[in-house]
């Protein structure tokens, strides 16, 4: 009897063809997607950005004060033109991650321009430094 292939999901971790697609990293660890960020549905906005967009969740990205936290990765296509990746943070809103959805499906960082309301959740990352 064959084998049925995996069921393709929009998980970054699954295999792609072609070229890199703009993904999403959600913080959910330490206090991104924990009741320490009261009256968000933490599941809900990760199984909503899952339905649309490439995910990865990742542990605690050191930037607690700005929970819940997302990076926008740009594609292959995006990072040639110049993408960055975006940090955004406060994302406790559902019309933030529809924004987020939205300009990932449009592109992401370097393809396209964010809505302009997610300049308000954007923020420079602090550096990391080794520890000795």
């Amino acid at each position: 009897m064959p084998k049925t292939p995996p069921e393709k999901t929009p998980d970054a971790d699954a295999e792609v063809d072609g070229p890199v697609p703009c993904r999403v990293v959600v913080c959910r660890d330490c206090c991104c997607g924990t009741p320490k960020v009261t009256g968000v549905d933490h599941a809900a906005q990760t199984a909503r950005l899952r339905a649309e967009v490439p995910v990865r969740i990742s542990d605690c990205l050191d930037v607690c004060d700005q929970a819940n936290v997302m990076v926008v990765q740009p594609s292959a296509t995006g990072r040639a033109a110049g993408g960055r990746p975006v940090w955004l943070g406060l994302v406790n809103d559902p019309d933030a991650t529809e924004d987020i959805v939205a300009w990932v499906r449009a592109g992401g960082p370097g393809v396209a321009p964010p809505p302009d309301i997610l300049g308000l959740y954007a923020f420079a990352p602090p550096r990391r430094t080794v520890k000795k």
